[in-house]
């Protein structure tokens, strides 16, 4: 178990000269802008309101950072797929992703939230071969299992594996903002891809 003593939003980024410095391992968090990222922050930094949960999915426009003890960072970069922008800034949000993903040299890996309920949209699919493209250790981070039922996991699981063409060197996890599921196991791989636990 990893114990939360501080997390707080650092800053937000549009450009490369707004990032804070490389000192810190950082894991980027990428997903549609519906999937629920800013409760997943939320849940597993135990801190409520810590990422802003948006009545409107897409509202991202930065890169938002967020401290956790002082010894890494979460990086979460704007949500794509669902957000009414401009076709312009779309592509302004691919360019600075892109940026960050492939020049980021304390980058440690990436947390891809897909919706359990669902099959991988095309998105999905593409930055998860993206990530591996890059050599970028992927924690795929299934949420809102708590709407599925128990009988329904293991198939919905083998689906999005398959759909994803997922490496069985990257770590799948079931995860529940509102049940808690999944935090402990979140941890110990972000804990393990930035060096900061040994895998058990």
């Amino acid at each position: 178990m990893y114990t939360i003593k501080k997390a707080e939003y650092l800053l937000s980024a549009a450009w490369t000269s707004q990032w804070p410095d490389e000192s810190l391992p950082e894991v980027v968090l990428a997903g549609r802008s519906n999937v629920g990222k800013s409760s997943f922050i939320n849940t597993i930094t135990n801190v409520s309101g810590l990422a802003k949960v948006s009545g409107t999915p897409g509202k991202t426009r930065t890169l938002n950072f967020f401290n956790v003890n002082d010894e890494l960072r979460l990086v979460d970069v704007p949500g794509y797929g669902y957000a009414k922008v401009p076709q312009k800034m779309i592509e302004q949000f691919a360019e600075m992703i892109d940026v960050y993903l492939t020049k980021r040299n304390n980058l440690k890996g990436m947390v891809l939230l897909v919706d359990y309920r669902h099959p991988p949209k095309e998105d999905d699919i593409n930055m998860y071969q993206y990530a591996k493209y890059y050599d970028i250790p992927v924690i795929v981070v299934a949420t809102k299992m708590d709407k599925l039922k128990m009988n329904e996991l293991k198939p919905h699981e083998e689906r999005i594996k398959r759909d994803l063409d997922f490496d069985e060197n990257d770590t799948f996890i079931r995860f529940s903002s509102l049940k808690k599921k999944g935090v402990d196991e979140t941890w110990d791989t972000i804990l393990h891809l930035t060096g900061l636990r040994k895998k058990a």
